[in-house]
């Protein structure tokens, strides 16, 4: 199997110029990620769908488990790529990206304390959030697939900023209608410091899941086709 696509530019590990190449390459490749790209074993990413994540914070004051299934992800290819850096001998590639908004929709269940409240409850989540910041460092080695040698994600580190949130929870403490609308009030007034507390989970979740995500493309396709010599 070959990288080959019309609209793909392909850039060589030669070029003096590669970070500027490879911007230029996702610029052109993201439109044809709404739809996905069956070439390259890419999903449609509008909605971009994650069957579950399981967040289990045990730590500060958000001692919280909860499960969010039936995930879907509006607005990720509407990202603006601001930098790129590929350190070639390290192996390590650096991005900067800007999204103007994401919407979040899924499944989810939930039991612990928030900013040392109680919370539970089971029923349909959604956050829309706005001026997201992320920052996004890959770790790699090379791995031999048969017989080829392939890049391979070890490492997928996430760091992100959000600008605003709002978040429904429906279904808290069992339908009661009193308490879930002032729980839901707290946490829109309180997101900043909800933020806070789960970020680094987060933010280690997400990493994991672009992780295998990426390597499921690494995998499939040897270094040489990704990105000549």
């Amino acid at each position: 199997m070959r990288v080959a696509a019309p609209f793909l530019k392909v850039c060589r590990r030669s070029d003096p110029k590669l970070d500027e190449c490879v911007m230029a390459a996702v610029e052109e490749l993201r439109p044809h990620l709404v739809k996905g790209i069956p070439e390259f074993g890419i999903p449609s990413c509008e909605p971009l769908e994650i069957k579950e994540m399981v967040l289990d914070q045990g730590q500060g004051v958000a001692r919280l488990t909860s499960t969010y299934t039936d995930i879907k992800v509006h607005g990720p290819t509407n990202f603006r790529l601001e930098t790129v850096r590929i350190d070639l001998d390290r192996r390590r590639v650096f991005l900067k990206l800007w999204l103007p908004y994401l919407r979040m929709t899924s499944h989810y269940k939930m039991d612990g304390r928030l900013l040392v409240l109680p919370i539970t409850g089971s029923g349909y989540y959604e956050g829309n959030y706005t001026d997201i910041q992320a920052v996004c460092t890959l770790h790699g080695e090379h791995v031999s697939i048969r017989g080829q040698t392939h890049f391979s994600v070890k490492n997928f580190d996430v760091k992100f900023s959000i600008g605003g949130a709002k978040v429904f929870l429906g279904d808290l403490f069992n339908g009661d209608r009193e308490l879930g609308e002032a729980m839901n009030l707290f946490l829109n007034e309180n997101w900043k410091n909800v933020a806070t507390e789960l970020q680094p989970l987060l933010e280690a979740k997400i990493g994991d899941v672009f992780r295998q995500f990426s390597n499921s493309i690494y995998h499939k396709f040897p270094l040489d086709q990704i990105l000549p010599p």
